[in-house]
């Protein structure tokens, strides 16, 4: 007698939105009068100037086109699976295999990648999650965040806040979250769950305060310009509480 396959878990995707993002870190135990995320209103420098400094991690909503399926495959096609365990202070990656999770995966790239974690107590939910999927695999920690049920509540809980009208789990979403951070070489890099494990972006970022205009421009370049006709993109930062 065959047994029937699990069907794929899936999450209702969550809506580009600061205020959500830092309710979920915030659910994840974030000190959010340290840290918060913020708006990126345009990508000209005076609206760049507008956001807080310095940004740990910015995080971009983009249309899943025809354009940007060809550029993943390009880069696909040429790209090792990222296989080996992250020594601390290694940029840290997170394989997606639950459906819809992109925010999750964007959010848990951008806290963990960046000196907010500091902002984390040792006993908050993130740490122990994060304490639990270093020492492990990709395939391994796919499975533990599948498994978490904080991870999976704090994402409910969130992606039933936003202000639009949640859509279904099991619809059909063409909109995708990736992360890009500022690793320990001073080296631009993509996160993806998506992908095949972190991309160096070949784009040196001097300081912590030139990652926004550099991932700007990147995000620029390789992203809106090929698709200049779409207005579906959204960008948001990981910073300070306030300006000070």
């Amino acid at each position: 007698m065959s047994e029937t396959a699990a069907a794929p878990l899936r999450w209702v995707p969550l809506e580009s939105n600061p205020e959500l993002f830092t309710e979920w870190s915030r659910g994840m135990g974030l000190d959010t009068s340290r840290y918060t995320f913020h708006d990126i209103f345009g990508l000209d420098p005076d609206l760049l100037q507008m956001v807080p400094q310095p940004v740990e991690a910015v995080l971009l909503l983009y249309p899943t086109t025809l354009d940007t399926a060809q550029m993943r495959n390009d880069e696909e096609a040429t790209t090792q699976e990222h296989g080996a365990n992250e020594a601390d202070g290694d940029t840290i990656w997170f394989k997606q295999t639950i459906g819809n999770a992109c925010g999750t995966i964007g959010l848990l790239h951008a806290l963990s990648n960046s000196r907010a974690i500091d902002a984390f107590p040792k006993d908050s939910p993130l740490r122990r999650l994060l304490n639990q999927a270093r020492p492990l695999d990709p395939k391994q920690r796919a499975q533990l965040l599948a498994s978490s049920k904080e991870l999976e509540s704090v994402h409910s809980s969130t992606a039933s806040a936003g202000q639009t009208a949640a859509p279904q789990a099991t619809d059909d979403i063409i909109l995708h979250f990736v992360c890009f951070i500022r690793d320990k070489d001073g080296d631009l890099v993509e996160l993806d769950g998506s992908r095949k494990g972190p991309l160096k972006r070949g784009i040196k970022v001097d300081t912590q305060e030139d990652l926004l205009p550099r991932a700007a421009a990147f995000v620029q370049q390789h992203y809106m310009a090929r698709n200049p006709n779409e207005v579906n993109f959204n960008l948001i930062a990981l910073g300070p509480a306030s300006d000070f």
